[in-house]
């Protein structure tokens, strides 16, 4: 019995997710890439979040939930920020402060010879 309980901890701990995880999930579940961009770099008038303070992100984020903002561009955010939970802020503002482009190992394979006579 005690294998089975030390088992299914293993498993649990093996799937867990971190709130990095978590939080890029929620960024891409709420759609913030639409104003944000796909690598938090901002798009046009919209500020970017990468590796912003995790505790300013978390100050605006909780600011917007209770539906307060400076400008009226900000106040778009509010529809975003409503349903947040204190969970989800912090998940949001892990993956905004701690952010790091990944690299996309798929390319383009050049190394193809063509030969023959093209099969006619």
């Amino acid at each position: 019995m005690r294998f089975f309980i030390l088992f299914l901890l293993m498993i649990n701990f093996l799937y867990a997710e971190t709130s990095y995880e978590a939080g890029k999930k929620l960024y891409l579940a709420k759609a913030c890439y639409s104003c944000h961009g796909n690598k938090l770099e901002g798009m046009h008038q919209y500020p970017h979040l990468a590796n912003r303070a995790k505790g300013y992100m978390t100050y605006r984020l909780k600011k917007f939930r209770s539906r307060e903002a400076d400008t009226q561009q900000q106040e778009m955010m509010i529809t975003f920020s409503v349903g947040l939970s204190d969970e989800d802020i912090d998940n949001l503002t892990t993956y905004m402060y701690e952010y790091v482009e990944e690299e996309n190992t798929e390319s383009y394979d050049d190394s193809y010879q063509v030969s023959g006579d093209g099969g006619s």
